[in-house]
């Protein structure tokens, strides 16, 4: 764990089971720290809990056992300090760039010109100058998803919980969205908290990847990314990214031979 940062976020004991036709245990005695301004990635088998503690992170999800804290405080419903980028689009189709990132400002009750001033800078921030007035079906995929991130960022959350946020993109979009995402989170740090089942993409955004096991899901591994930033397409190719790879891989079971 790092050094000299203040705890942010953390997760003891959490269980929950899912309930229907047969019960689903989910998650069972979670426990994981989390500090300021780190970014963690999550990883792991299919169905094993990711997405569970990333919405009981969120206060979607009220935990069967074990507790929530953020800064020290409960989390038992979602909160203005936790922002939220699903998978799935959630931009709104009938509004412009520019009316999507103000959505949660109006909501805070900011005036015009304050408004402007911080969609302004984080229009600037993902690079799209020109696009203010654009709809979202006149947006890439990548640009529109780019504009989900900075409309939960406008709102100066304190924790940013991304579940799959580049899942449904090509790999070559996919690989350049890291890479806005890595820049912006290096301008305006967050605390992050990464769902992905890229493992690749872990290790190019990540100070540390944890490793879930097969549901109901605890800790199996929390490694380290000691890897210098920016992580370019050297670093992408280079043997130390491949030693971590090579490790996260045997932790999630793939040991190859």
């Amino acid at each position: 764990m790092p050094d000299g940062r203040a705890l942010r976020l953390r997760v003891a004991g959490v269980a929950y089971t899912y309930e229907g036709r047969r019960l689903t245990r989910a998650l069972d005695g979670m426990t994981l720290d989390v500090r300021d301004n780190e970014f963690v990635a999550i990883v792991g088998p299919v169905g094993c809990g990711k997405t569970t503690l990333l919405r009981i992170v969120a206060g979607f999800l009220r935990p069967a056992k074990g507790v929530v804290l953020c800064d020290g405080a409960p989390v038992t419903a979602p909160g203005r300090e936790r922002g939220y980028v699903f998978q799935e689009d959630a931009i709104f189709p009938w509004m412009t760039v520019q009316e999507n990132l103000e959505f949660g400002l109006l909501a805070k009750g900011l005036g015009a010109t304050a408004r402007a001033a911080i969609t302004r800078e984080l229009i600037g921030l993902i690079g799209l100058q020109g696009f203010e007035r654009a709809y979202p079906k006149e947006l890439s995929a990548g640009m529109a998803k780019m504009v989900e991130v900075a409309r939960v960022l406008a709102t100066d959350p304190a924790i940013l919980l991304l579940d799959e946020p580049f899942g449904a993109l090509d790999a070559q979009t996919r690989a350049r969205m890291q890479d806005e995402l890595s820049a912006l989170w290096e301008k305006r740090k967050k605390t992050v908290l990464l769902v992905t089942h890229d493992v690749d993409e872990a290790i190019a955004l990540a100070d540390r990847i944890v490793v879930f096991s097969a549901r109901p899901a605890r800790v199996k591994a929390d490694l380290e990314i000691d890897l210098a930033r920016p992580r370019t397409l050297e670093t992408r190719l280079s043997p130390a990214f491949a030693a971590i790879k090579r490790a996260v891989w045997s932790e999630l079971g793939l040991t190859g031979g």
